[in-house]
């Protein structure tokens, strides 16, 4: 999880995948979805990108897998990209079952045929997509394609520092971006030109500040009915910019890069928020297994982030992404495979053990209730966030993350100050993401 893909390569090596290197590999297995009654043994072989610690969780889910299906043997597999599973896919030697911390890479694996469509499995098992929160729904399959199924989610949150917050007399977590840049005002601390305490950091790009992990706050959409970009014309992005450009001016853009050099390592003990060098951050749930191993004592708290002061409505949802689980074209035991793919996607024991091991969101509404889940009070706040009706994520496309990362590149250079005209910048900035989803779509640019 919290990786952006260089997502239209990946779309055209998958395409290249689909049109040949793979049909030597045929399926031992009955095609369709019902699972075998003859329950003949059989070893398949599970990737997933999870590594140390966090690949030992996936294994003891897979022991307790393996404890009711004890026909099925799973080989299992961990340090896995997506490049690696498509150049198996390409080679004809694709594992049984791959696991990808990209959902926007869902677009890319779907329309080139690289992982199958599970509709027909899910049908025959009585497994309905509704299980799902819609956010998640929409991440998992593609122009009708449902080619992969979620197995735990990250949602994003704000953290504070309670004890910086009751040095400056700020009683209660902000609720509206007024509020928050309010907030990082009094929190923020100076040394002369340097800063002792930044108040929050909305430059994009720092930690987990994305474009995309905002869009949910301030209601705005990525696309309209036709599926062509609307960054320009929706109030919402205008809003979200002049927000942070706003906050970014008031410590200075250099100024700011320049804290941001020593704030320390997003995935380290020397995370500037850690370590109390930064008040209030947006972030994930995985943070509170961090946070517990690294610095126990920080006294802080989880919140929804705040929302766009038009839009109080919204308070209380935020952004949702996760790791997807699919079978890949080729894959020797596809019945056996869903089986497995079944049980760590929907399975409450199942989602409990890796929930809990990892420190992520079950992804059914059902396993957000179950009594196996060992939640403290911060990490619920990341459990009612995901289940809010109006938590969204970004579209799934065939280019993937690419219009993310033209959107990344154009707020770059706005936070910066080398954009003069805004509506005109996002214009463009649409007319390039256009471009390029029709060329991921395998049409003409008008």
């Amino acid at each position: 999880m919290r990786r952006m893909a260089a997502a239209f390569a990946l779309m055209t090596a998958l395409a290249l995948a689909a049109c040949g290197g793979g049909g030597g590999s045929k399926s031992t297995t009955q095609s369709g979805g019902a699972s075998t009654t003859s329950h003949k043994p059989v070893t398949i072989t599970l990737w997933n990108g999870f590594t140390e610690r966090e690949l030992g969780v996936v294994k003891q889910a897979v022991a307790d897998f393996h404890a009711s299906h004890p026909w099925i043997t799973v080989k299992v597999v961990g340090g896995v990209n997506d490049d690696k599973i498509i150049a198996a896919i390409r080679g004809g030697n694709a594992p049984d079952v791959a696991q990808s911390f990209t959902a926007d890479n869902t677009g890319a694996f779907c329309s080139s045929g690289g992982w199958i469509d599970l509709k027909p499995y899910m049908d025959k098992s009585g497994i309905d997509a509704s299980m799902f929160p819609q956010a998640v729904q929409t991440y998992t399959q593609f122009d009708g394609k449902r080619c992969a199924l979620p197995m735990l989610a990250d949602t994003y949150g704000l953290y504070y520092n309670k004890d910086l917050f009751k040095k400056a007399g700020i009683t209660s977590p902000p609720k509206t971006m007024s509020e928050l840049t309010a907030d990082a005002k009094k929190l923020t601390v100076r040394d002369g030109d340097h800063f002792k305490v930044v108040g929050f950091d909305p430059a994009q790009g720092f930690y987990e500040n994305a474009p995309a992990h905002y869009g949910p706050l301030f209601g705005a959409n990525w696309v309209d009915g036709a599926n062509k970009s609307v960054l320009a014309t929706q109030p919402g992005w205008v809003e979200f910019m002049k927000w942070q450009k706003d906050l970014i001016d008031f410590y200075g853009f250099d100024k700011l890069r320049r804290w941001q050099a020593g704030a320390g390592d997003e995935f380290s003990a020397q995370n500037a928020f850690e370590r109390g060098k930064l008040a209030m951050a947006i972030d994930g749930e995985y943070r509170t297994a961090f946070i517990k191993a690294e610095h126990p004592d920080l006294d802080y708290g989880t919140a929804p982030m705040p929302v766009s002061d038009s839009h109080p409505e919204l308070y209380g949802a935020g952004y949702v992404t996760g790791n997807i689980v699919g079978i890949p074209k080729g894959a020797k035991n596809k019945d056996a495979a869903w089986e497995l793919v079944k049980y760590l996607t929907t399975d409450q024991h199942g989602l409990s053990v890796l929930s809990n091991g990892l420190r992520n969101v079950p992804t059914t509404t059902a396993s957000l209730k179950s009594n196996e889940l060992t939640p403290d009070p911060k990490f619920k706040v990341f459990l009612d966030i995901f289940a809010h009706p109006k938590t969204a994520t970004t579209p799934i496309t065939a280019a993937g993350s690419a219009n993310q990362e033209l959107f990344q590149d154009f707020v770059n250079k706005w936070q910066a100050g080398k954009v003069s005209d805004l509506g005109g910048g996002l214009a463009n900035v649409d007319k390039q993401i256009d471009a390029q989803l029709s060329q991921s779509a395998g049409q003409d640019v008008p």
